[in-house]
């Protein structure tokens, strides 16, 4: 190998040429290996060795090749980057002893052919240790012998200060990312100690996000030691023992000093600000995108959600370039490769999105670990978050995925941050703006009068809150009348979980239904819009239990359809569907499934609405398909079932065809086919969002919209309100419960309170 530490024209160090005659020079290096042809390239190769400028390359090479066919091989192999000229202005032309093996990693960094090590940076980097940490001395072991490591006194020639922790939500952190951003010096945090030690990121004060851009992901992602530290009262993270394994602190620390070197020495990659995680009992690693929260108290600007919760909300143009899941902007692939960094148990909005195991593949049924805690954990909550889950559902696995991962996030995005605009009032004095919330939860007044004893015996999705009293002064939020054109106000605790309550009162409960993430806006509000028919018409046919026409599978001619009923069949259940469509005129279906080779039928549900038939019919099966794993492995002496409510157990063993018939159809009607329900589809996404706006107007009710899209996570996610229409839990106040079916012909005369379905739907 020649000697290229000279200071004439060579290869840059990371290479080992190797001439092939004939074939041209192999360029080897730890990234692979490049083969350089053309005139003169095998000529010079030999002389590229570090000792000659261009004068003495012409001289030596004379024989072979013309002046003017040096300098043309000399200049283009400098600009393919492969060769170095001393006199070219660039990094690394200083000189200086420094190991081959060091000339080639700066080399193959892109930073010339002479690395910081014989730059004389000086001591340009400081080190701080907080609380209990591992791999101090090694880290400083490091830095030093790498002559950067700033001791005692800070210099003002410090470019950068690494800061170990036990935690990364070590309360000094705070302090230390103040003074640095004051200082507008970047840091550089890291964790060595541990079986999985932390490396990263590098904060850069006004370039990127902060430390508490990190603690928010950080803290959400851990409630059971939330809720701890709020019990026994303790500031600090509630830590386990020190752990950890000399080689793998060692490791890590010296880990930690190469990424402050390269720092200082000018390498830049995205990864610096990302937690790049190691895991030494596996031997794994992964990187954890650190997103800037543009919301955040720090950093960035706390009136951004409040300044668009005031503004007037306006729709645009959104072509419809996927209609397989029911008519996107985006396919639901773009869509994962566009927000799947949001899945991390280290700075995620999802923790991780894993396969449901029970039952076949072809139920594609995906779970995403969320976060339910936000604010001030309960014990209640704290267990509500270690077994809650979000689930999706679809016809392939990245439809599943992408479900899951939206549902996650609207689950996420629905918390009460404190950011939102909040107005402080009573009913009465703001009755011109305000909704009144018994319009949008429908309780009944005696639901009111016997919420104690019905709350004792049913779970949280059917709980009644208390009466709501127009003279108390609650917190409203402003929500988008696409109607009226203006904000309507509506009491906080309905629109967001774990809003702050008032005098002790529980007045509105928040929940789900309505809301739904999408690509853009207006893809948002027509799926939340379609959740809430797709509700409202299996609350008029399941508590008023009317029989409602079935659909004819077979006649839409779907492969996927037929596939699925014959999966069922393998695992002994029988599969048919429900036409539910309302006075909205929206196809609405419930798909059912039950078993046939046992007495107890594990009788599972799922849902759908959309405008088009088809797309209807295939959402209800891709939920039926995700109900169905707690009851897949359920055996004829009744053990096998997942753990659920009671109320469900109860439903699985005990409901039956013959003792509930109206979850079968109707058999004098006849079964519904695709030509009942002509469709003229719309190409623009606005067009729906219109067209529900329409719809509901002329049936006398108000389309409310409210954007809940978090800054920071960026996938839109809206809850859409039409007062009047119904959830599809235990909601029994007067309205078209009991008014639709029988203007649809479907009763004679409403259903009395006490005759209505006393099972609440448990979905």
């Amino acid at each position: 190998m020649p000697d290229r530490s000279g200071p004439g024209i060579a290869f840059l160090p990371h290479f080992q040429p190797e001439v092939v005659p004939g074939e041209g020079v192999y360029l080897v290096s730890e990234d692979g290996t490049t083969l350089l042809r053309g005139a003169g390239v095998t000529e010079l190769v030999v002389l590229l060795d570090g000792s000659r400028d261009r004068t003495a390359l012409v001289r030596d090479a004379a024989s072979a090749m013309s002046a003017e066919a040096v300098n043309t091989a000399v200049d283009q192999l400098v600009a393919a980057g492969v060769v170095y000229e001393p006199n070219t202005p660039g990094p690394g032309c200083e000189s200086g002893p420094v190991a081959a093996a060091e000339h080639a990693y700066w080399s193959l960094a892109g930073l010339g052919t002479v690395g910081p090590s014989a730059r004389t940076l000086g001591p340009e980097v400081e080190v701080t240790a907080l609380g209990r940490t591992i791999g101090e001395e090694e880290l400083r072991a490091a830095l030093r012998a790498s002559g950067v490591l700033a001791e005692g006194p800070a210099s003002a020639g410090v470019e950068l200060t690494v800061v170990l922790c036990e935690d990364y939500l070590s309360p000094g952190l705070g302090e230390v990312d103040r003074e640095h951003r004051a200082a507008g010096r970047p840091w550089l945090l890291a964790r060595p100690g541990g079986a999985r030690p932390w490396i990263g990121p590098v904060f850069q004060p006004g370039e990127g996000p902060c430390w508490w851009c990190l603690e928010h992901p950080l803290r959400h992602n851990r409630p059971t030691e939330a809720y701890l530290r709020s019990v026994l009262g303790r500031a600090e993270p509630v830590s386990g023992p020190l752990t950890g394994l000399a080689p793998v602190s060692v490791a890590a620390a010296q880990l930690t000093a190469a990424e402050a070197l390269k720092w200082v020495a000018g390498y830049r990659y995205p990864g610096q600000n990302a937690v790049w995680t190691l895991d030494s009992l596996s031997l794994t690693g992964r990187r954890h995108e650190v997103r800037r929260r543009p919301q955040c108290g720090a950093c960035g600007d706390t009136g951004l959600i409040a300044e668009r919760d005031r503004s007037p909300m306006t729709f645009v143009s959104r072509a419809k370039r996927y209609r397989e899941a029911g008519d996107r902007s985006l396919t639901p692939q773009q869509l994962l490769d566009r927000y799947e960094h949001l899945v991390s148990p280290v700075t995620g909005v999802v923790r991780d999105i894993q396969r449901d195991r029970r039952g076949p593949r072809f139920l594609n049924c995906f779970h995403a670990g969320h976060n339910p805690v936000v604010g001030s954990p309960t014990l209640g909550t704290v267990r509500a978050g270690l077994r809650g889950r979000s689930s999706g559902k679809g016809a392939t696995e990245v439809q599943a995925r992408v479900s899951a991962l939206c549902e996650a996030v609207e689950r996420h995005s629905g918390f009460f941050h404190g950011d939102e605009v909040t107005v402080l009032g009573d009913y009465r004095s703001l009755a011109g703006d305000a909704v009144h919330p018994d319009e949008v939860q429908l309780f009944h007044p005696r639901q009111f009068a016997g919420r104690r004893e019905w709350n004792a015996a049913h779970s949280a999705f059917h709980q009644v809150c208390d009466p709501f009293e127009e003279d108390q002064e609650i917190s409203w939020t402003p929500v988008w009348s696409h109607t009226a054109q203006r904000h309507r106000l509506l009491p906080t605790t309905l629109l967001y979980y774990n809003a702050p309550t008032h005098n002790g009162r529980r007045y509105c409960w928040a929940h789900s239904n309505g809301t739904a993430a999408g690509a853009c806006r207006e893809e948002a509000v027509a799926q939340g819009f379609l959740e809430l028919v797709e509700r409202d018409a299996v609350a008029l046919w399941w508590y008023n239990r009317v029989r409602q026409p079935g659909v004819d599978l077979g006649s839409f001619k779907d492969p996927w359809i037929d596939e699925l009923v014959s999966v069922h069949r393998d695992l002994g259940r029988r599969v048919w569907v429900l036409d539910l469509t309302s006075d909205l005129g929206i196809p609405t279906m419930a798909a059912l499934s039950r078993r046939v080779d046992k007495p107890a039928q594990d009788i599972v549900l799922g849902f759908g609405a959309h405008f088009d038939a088809g797309t209807t019919l295939r959402r209800a099966l891709s939920e039926l398909n995700q109900m169905l794993p707690p009851v897949a492995q359920a055996r004829e002496d009744g053990s096998g079932y997942a753990p659920v409510d009671p109320d469900v157990l109860n439903w699985w063993r005990k409901a039956t065809v013959e003792s509930d018939p109206y979850l079968i159809p109707d058999p004098g009607e006849d079964a519904r086919t695709p030509d009942h329900f002509p469709y003229e589809p719309r190409d623009d996404l606005r067009d729906d969002v219109d067209a529900a706006g329409e719809l509901v107007q002329g049936l006398g009710m108000e389309l409310l919209v409210l954007d809940q899209t978090r800054p920071d996570i960026g996938l839109p996610v809206v809850r859409v309100l039409v007062p009047g229409l119904r959830p599809f839990w235990a909601r029994f106040g007067p309205g078209r419960l009991y008014d639709v079916p029988v203007r649809l012909g479907r009763l004679s005369g409403p259903t009395a309170y006490a005759d209505l379905n006393p099972v609440p739907l448990f979905m």
